[in-house]
């Protein structure tokens, strides 16, 4: 009797000895399949044995039972994240357990373009088919993100965002918001002795209009400063993306004169000063050019055939180079 039960645990120990072995080997051992790339989705509040069996069926693993062993040994079965994963064929079962525990999930990217009003932004964000949309118009944002500002226009930082799917719109748009703030507040503070702005909301302002009025890198400052010359002397900017935005649906692609003689607060050519609000999103660079402006003497600028312009000191000049460059 006692002879059985000594042969009875020497092989209860062996097999014991046998899948421990087993289990450590498989966990070691990178995905064995033909396919190069698994991709899962796990959703919020799926449980160890969901998971481990959703695994088992994309092909990403053979033995759910040591996959959920290891997962309770590592006491990590509550620490299991949500959303989408991608694992390849170098991917071990401990190695996935892994990612899944620090959430390492697929990330999308979508780039928000300056020079859009904020309107287009909130679009964009409503099109992708992997944000959450909480947000279904700008005065809902303005109240969701407590903005002081009547308008939204420029708050909010144009560039590209990483997120994971179901990341909510509002998520993304409070990230713009504070990048913006945090750029503006920052390039405030190196901005040259001769830009006699009140405030970082009116530098703001001036950086959409150069924003919308050239889109070469060499031109900013200059035509900043041409901007700023002009509001020292007290001339009115005279500057057309400024009618445009005031214009609204009303504007069809073909400024009129008809439009620059149309008063309205946005329109600079009727108007002093700066208009109410930004007329776009603004780029760091569109910020850095208000904040370091050339100034030159130059009060007026006109496009050329090729997107550049051509800068003048005087008004005669500007009307000669309006013939040369826009009548002709």
């Amino acid at each position: 009797m006692l002879k059985s039960l000594s042969i009875l645990a020497v092989l209860s120990l062996t097999l014991s000895l046998l899948l421990a072995y087993d289990a450590h080997s498989y966990l070691r051992a990178p995905i064995a399949a033909k396919k190069t790339q698994f991709e899962v989705e796990i959703e919020r509040g799926a449980s160890l044995t969901r998971i481990s069996q959703q695994l088992h069926m994309a092909g990403v693993i053979t033995q759910p039972l040591y996959f959920q062993l290891w997962a309770r040994i590592k006491k990590q079965t509550s620490q299991l994240k949500p959303g989408e994963y991608i694992f390849n064929e170098t991917y071990t079962p401990r190695r996935i357990l892994d990612a899944i525990v620090a959430g390492q999930v697929k990330k999308y990217q979508i780039t928000i373009v300056e020079g859009k009003r904020m309107q287009d932004f909130l679009a964009h964000l409503q099109a992708h088919p992997k944000i959450t949309q909480t947000v279904t118009d700008l005065e809902q944002l303005k109240t969701k993100l407590n903005i002081p500002q009547q308008h939204l226009e420029g708050l909010f930082f144009p560039d590209t965002y990483t997120f994971a799917a179901g990341t909510t719109d509002i998520e993304l748009l409070r990230q713009s918001y504070q990048l913006m703030q945090t750029h503006l507040a920052s390039t405030w503070q190196t901005r040259s002795s001769e830009v006699h702005l009140k405030t970082p909301y009116e530098a703001l302002i001036l950086a959409s209009i150069v924003e919308k009025e050239t889109s070469l890198a060499s031109e900013r400052a200059r035509i900043a400063g041409v901007f700023l010359a002009r509001l020292t002397k007290g001339m009115r900017l005279q500057t057309d993306p400024t009618v445009i935005y005031g214009l609204g649906d009303e504007f069809d692609g073909n400024l009129q004169r008809k439009h620059l003689r149309q008063d309205n607060p946005y329109n600079t050519y009727v108007r002093h000063g700066l208009p109410p609000s930004p007329i776009a999103l603004v780029s760091k660079a569109a910020l850095a050019a208000v904040m370091q402006p050339e100034i030159t003497g130059e009060l007026y600028f006109v496009a050329k055939q090729d997107g550049s312009h051509y800068f003048s000191k005087t008004y005669r000049e500007h009307t000669e180079a309006v013939r040369k460059y826009q009548l002709n």
